[in-house]
């Protein structure tokens, strides 16, 4: 008889709004909504922009018509505490005197509107404290085998990442993994030496046109061309305006998610050998967004591949995003891209999947119920588990629960196509290339020594 599989404990690092839809100072605003209706629930219109998604889901079927603010993360593994996966829940992150508000926050836009929904969780810091810091007195709480999933600013992963693995806590990290090479390379072996999961939250791998574009990419022969652009509005910088030019960029925070479509689609057929890098500015740091002045409005990436079993085909990618796109253009994330093989051609568009609605007020918008479905079932509980967005995290939860039970080693993992730790390293490695091409003004190189892929 298998082994049973005990329920996990996990902590969230990270209070915002991917994991709470919360901002700090109320939900933000944006024309990311989640309209659907409910019975017999009264709930003031909110509105809330999702700073690491861009999908709305709509439903036609019940009464009060209202706007909910996006949440992935608590949401997900509240669920998920429903459906028997999980115990106890906590969180973190740098201001606790945050946390009245997100457990309102949280009561009336999940409480209030699934039924069965237990949102109790661990705060820190504790007592309205301020501490940085804090996500190590949350992890020291823990023990192994219990899980960390981190959606905190790109420049925190790696430390936070790191401090978990080392006491035996299986590791979610959204993306990028980090902006170093150098990290992610002692990311795998520190998982490997303590024989915890590490995944990297990269979602899109779980879309069903993806995932069938990559199966259909293996049948089209040797790698040629790829061409990816995501973007979103430039009302995005006031957003941004805290850390962008200084802790990250727009390509860490948007071409790391069509990087490793590309680098996972390649798997096993070509590696990339070198990137160039180029920036358009002066948008982002005029008025009246006014960021730092090493604040890029757009930047793209040039990678040279190279096929693993044809020294004459090499193949050419170019990774484009920008945060400067036009307002009101009916999507919150343009994003689309281009694969051409040897043998054939794949279109992608993301951004308009045959699902428009046009509204007197707003305009036409085009919607995407496919990474999260926030309407209820018609029991009135969450109806949301076949959603990418959801899958990604329940395939985290699931393959840290099955090695807590023995039933697997976290390495096998690396055999089947998920972005593991190890699977996605090499979209680390074009990405912290290409932010050395901007700094440098240079070409530089990627190349595999021993084990381990470094730049040059």
């Amino acid at each position: 008889m298998p082994a049973e599989q005990p329920k996990l404990n996990v902590l969230m690092c990270g209070t915002g709004e991917y994991t709470t839809g919360w901002t700090g100072v109320g939900a933000s605003k944006s024309d990311k909504k989640v309209r659907f209706q409910v019975k017999n629930l009264s709930v003031s219109k909110l509105t809330f922009t999702m700073i690491r998604s861009e999908y709305v889901s709509s439903c036609t079927t019940c009464s009060n018509l209202y706007a909910q603010p996006i949440k992935v993360v608590g949401l997900t593994l509240f669920d998920l505490r429903r459906l028997g996966k999980i115990d106890k829940l906590g969180m973190v992150g740098v201001n606790g005197k945050k946390f009245p508000d997100i457990r309102q926050h949280l009561a009336q836009n999940i409480g209030q509107v699934y039924k069965g929904m237990d949102l109790e969780f661990d705060e820190f810091p504790k007592n309205g404290n301020v501490d940085p810091e804090a996500y190590k007195e949350a992890i020291d709480k823990l023990k192994p085998g219990d899980a960390v999933i981190i959606f905190t600013p790109d420049n925190t992963h790696y430390n936070i990442a790191i401090y978990a693995i080392e006491r035996g806590i299986h590791v979610l990290v959204t993306k990028p993994a980090t902006q170093l090479l150098s990290h992610h390379n002692e990311l795998i072996a520190a998982a490997e030496k303590h024989k915890v999961v590490c995944f990297v939250e990269h979602h899109k791998r779980f879309d069903p046109v993806y995932s069938d574009a990559k199966a259909r990419a293996q049948t089209l022969g040797e790698f040629n061309f790829f061409n990816a652009w995501m973007s979103q509005p430039k009302s995005q910088l006031e957003t941004f305006r805290a850390w962008a030019g200084k802790d990250s960029d727009i390509s860490y925070y948007l071409s790391s998610h069509h990087i490793d479509i590309c680098c996972w689609i390649l798997q096993d057929l070509a590696v990339p050998t070198r990137v160039v890098a180029s920036a358009a500015a002066g948008i982002a740091t005029s008025e009246p967004y006014n960021c730092v002045p090493e604040t890029e409005d757009t930047i793209t990436l040039l990678v040279d591949w190279q096929s693993i079993k044809s020294p004459k085909h090499r193949g050419t990618a170019v990774y484009t995003a920008s945060w400067t796109a036009p307002l009101k253009a009916g999507i919150h994330t343009g994003q689309h891209w281009y694969y051409m093989g040897e043998k054939g051609d794949i279109n992608i568009d993301q951004a308009h999947r045959g699902y428009d609605v046009t509204v007197d007020e707003t305009g036409k918008a085009w919607y995407n119920p496919f990474y999260m479905k926030y309407s209820p079932s018609e029991t009135g509980h969450f109806d949301g588990q076949r959603g990418y967005g959801y899958i990604s995290i329940e395939k985290f939860i699931d393959a840290a629960r099955s090695v807590n039970a023995g039933q697997i080693a976290p390495s096998e993992f690396d055999k089947h196509g998920l972005p593991t730790i190890r699977n996605t390293v090499l979209t680390t490695a074009i990405l912290n290339a290409g932010r050395i091409s901007l700094d440098e003004k240079r070409p530089v190189g990627i190349k595999k020594n021993g084990d381990q892929w470094i730049l040059e």
